[in-house]
């Protein structure tokens, strides 16, 4: 089965690499929670639970790409890293939170 969410989220993790070690040159705690949040995305299994379950699982992953993301911005406030460094995750971050909005639509 095709799960488009996921080849975001995996595509989204693979463009944090070069922002996260530059964010970690001054802020060690924020780049760990960067990493936390993008890992624990937990996309697998909310794809294989039912229900109320699934809704609540769908929630959870948007929670951690919300705080992926704002954690970015906050580095680029921080100007830890600039804004074209960061932009791609943050471009595929929005993607990964529109899916997982229709994915919580369809099943509402």
């Amino acid at each position: 089965m095709h799960f488009r969410a996921l080849e975001i989220a995996l595509s989204m993790i693979g463009s944090l690499r070069g922002p996260l070690t530059k964010i970690a040159r001054y802020d060690r705690d924020l780049e760990k929670q960067l990493r936390k949040a993008a890992a624990a995305l937990n996309l697998g299994e909310g794809r294989r639970r039912a229900g109320k379950d699934r809704t609540h699982l769908w929630r959870v992953a948007g929670g951690s790409a919300d705080e992926t993301r704002i954690g970015l911005l906050v580095a680029e406030a921080w100007a830890y890293v600039a804004h074209d460094d960061i932009a791609e995750a943050l471009e595929l971050l929005d993607r990964l939170l529109d899916r997982l909005l229709d994915r919580l639509l369809a099943i509402t």
